[in-house]
Order: C-alpha cells, then structure tokens, then sequence
C-alpha cells in the first residue's frame, strides 16, 4: 500500500511517459504562422510610416513657429502608427513569426545599415516616393527610433515564442 495521499487517484491521471504521442496530438500552427508574419510584414511598415508622418508634422510645427500648438493630424498619425504596432506585437500571441519578421526586415536591418554606412540609408529611403512620410522616416531612421521599435518587435516576438515554449513544457 502506498503512503502517498493521492496514491488511490491514481487511475485519474494520464499516463505521460511516452511523448512520441503527446507530440504527435500537438495542433499544427502554420495558419497562425502565416497570419502573423503577414501581418508583421504589411502592418509594420504601414505603422512605422504613420509615427514617421506624425512625428514629422509635430516637429515642424514646433520647430518652425517655436510655439506649444499641437497638430491633431500629427497625433492622429501618431495615435495610429502606435496602435497599429501594438497590433503587430499582439500577433506574436499567434506566432512570433510577425513581430520578429516585421521588426528585423523594417527596423533592425535599415538602423544597423544606417548606423554603419549612412549612404545605404539615404539609399534605402530614396527607393521611397519623395513625400512627407519619406522625410519622417529618414529622420526616424537616423535618429535611431527604427531600430529601437525593431528591436522591441523582435523582443516581442521573441519573449511570446518563449512563454508558449515553456506553457508547452
């Protein structure tokens, strides 16, 4: 007889010695694959492109009238490139693929090649249409605020892929 207090449950648990089968019943996630990295990938550059134009509109006003007026539009622009982050962020609840891909292709790659060879960087924003989101990118990206949100999008990704490796331990 055992002494352990649960010993008389015993026929209520499963059986986990043999993984080869939990392995085999674990769901397949290639659609939650896909709609992340696509939605990292078309949401990202949309979102980095509207904190770009915002950003862009609240420093000009600023800047060139040296008045505390604020552009709605500006912060409308802002408000939505933040949301639209956030977004993509939330995606890596599905797959980290899309915060990983979104941050590594849109900001890590364009900061780090901005930051050790400036000229691939005004090559890089010259493959844009000359307008004012080009400007707020280029600024976003010398001053560093790609790779930034690059980074946390991949640290995003990486933190949920993380959790859901361990909540499958």
């Amino acid at each position: 007889m055992s002494t352990h207090r649960y010993a008389e449950y015993e026929d209520d648990y499963e059986d986990y010695d043999n993984t080869t089968e939990a392995l085999d019943e674990r769901p397949r996630r290639g659609v939650a694959h896909l709609v992340s990295a696509l939605g990292g990938l078309l949401l990202t550059p949309v979102a980095l492109g509207l904190l770009s134009w915002g950003g862009l509109r609240q420093q000009q006003l600023i800047q060139a009238t040296l008045s505390t007026n604020r552009d709605p539009l500006g912060i409308a622009l802002l408000a939505g490139g933040a949301i639209l982050l956030l977004v993509v962020a939330a995606l890596g609840a599905l797959s980290a693929a899309g915060p990983i891909l979104g941050g590594l292709i849109y900001g890590v790659l364009p900061g780090v090649a901005a930051m050790a060879v400036p000229e691939w960087g005004f090559k890089l924003v010259n493959l844009m249409p000359k307008s004012d989101i080009a400007y707020g990118v280029m600024d976003f990206l010398f001053i560093g605020g790609l790779l930034g949100v690059g980074f946390l999008l991949v640290g995003s990704g990486l933190a949920n892929a993380l959790v859901r490796r361990r909540r499958e331990a």
